[in-house]
């Protein structure tokens, strides 16, 4: 059987795919990889099916040593990479044999690192999806993240080490990360003056701050004053309960902003006055502790011009790898 031993499992390692779509209504998020761009890059240098399950590693990558031979790709945040203590490249497929160890060196910009290996990452399906969702332990590798000595199952797949993704098509990681932005549902529980904090402060992520969601702190959102209506509760920021779409922003307390993202609760009484559009989750996804961010608000128009552009570039990626 061909397998991945884990020597070290980094500090968050888990098996993500595309994502559990479509039960939303149940409760269940979809949970799957946060940056999609470059999961979604990784599985096209190895020669896998785009939705392929693949390892996400927060922080500290994880040391993996191969069972058979493989090709192999890591994209996302910067860190160096090993093979057996042998840089090799990020951005490009390279060949593992076996016996090889790959490893990781400490992240110099980013927060989260993909690797894709050919055949992809075989555990059982649940609800249609491979995607770990640790906090009801359900689907990826025994439904938690990865630990010393786990072997991991990997599928049929032979693929050929080729071009490097150019930089050009590689994520950019600023000192603040402005995040595109539609705003509503209940952006009219905030006033003008709360509305101009929102979308003018440079917030600084928490140490809160994981796959369920981001908490931001920097500014101060005032609310319009009202008699909470029957159903919601008695803080300013509680509304009647509805439900959160992923990206979505809360207000709880209206000092620490709140960004919901793949392993979320999918609905709830606080108030959502935005929803960051879904390419930007790929840029929220590379930041960490400590780093900056801005909402900038857009239209639905340039949210789909977004999703069409980063369709576009995983087009010339898939192009570059069939050229080889």
């Amino acid at each position: 059987m061909s397998e991945v031993i884990v020597r070290s499992p980094g500090l968050y390692t888990t098996v993500q795919d595309t994502g559990r779509d479509g039960h939303y209504e149940i409760g269940m998020p979809p949970s799957g990889a946060m940056d999609q761009f470059s999961y979604r890059a990784a599985n096209l240098l190895v020669g896998n099916a785009e939705d392929a399950a693949a390892l996400e590693a927060t922080y500290i990558g994880p040391k993996l040593e191969f069972t058979d031979d493989r090709v192999v790709a890591v994209t996302g945040a910067q860190a160096p990479v090993r093979l057996n203590g042998e840089p090799v490249p990020a951005w490009q497929a390279f060949p593992a044999r076996a016996g090889d160890v790959l490893s990781f060196a400490m992240l110099t910009a980013g927060c989260r690192i993909y690797l894709a290996v050919s055949g992809g990452i075989d555990v059982p399906q649940y609800l249609g999806s491979r995607s770990t969702y640790t906090l009801t332990g359900l689907g990826g590798f025994e439904g938690r993240k990865l630990a010393e000595d786990d072997r991991l199952p990997l599928g049929d797949g032979t693929g050929v080490p080729g071009p490097g993704v150019p930089e050009e098509l590689r994520p950019e990681f600023a000192a603040v990360t402005e995040l595109r932005t539609v705003v509503g549902l209940c952006s009219y529980r905030l006033t003008e003056s709360g509305m101009d904090s929102f979308l003018g402060t440079d917030w600084k992520i928490t140490k809160d701050a994981d796959r369920v969601g981001y908490r931001l702190r920097g500014g101060r959102l005032d609310f319009v004053e009202r008699e909470q209506p029957f159903g919601a509760g008695g803080d300013p920021a509680n509304v009647v309960d509805l439900g959160y779409p992923i990206g979505s922003i809360q207000v709880p307390g209206g000092d620490e902003p709140i960004v919901l993202l793949n392993d979320a609760v999918t609905g709830g009484g606080y108030a959502t006055i935005g929803t960051i559009i879904s390419t930007d989750r790929d840029r929220i996804a590379q930041t960490k502790t400590g780093d900056k961010v801005r909402f900038v608000p857009v239209d639905l128009e340039t949210a789909l011009a977004a999703r069409r552009d980063r369709r576009a570039r995983l087009e010339k990626i898939r192009a570059l790898v069939s050229v080889s």
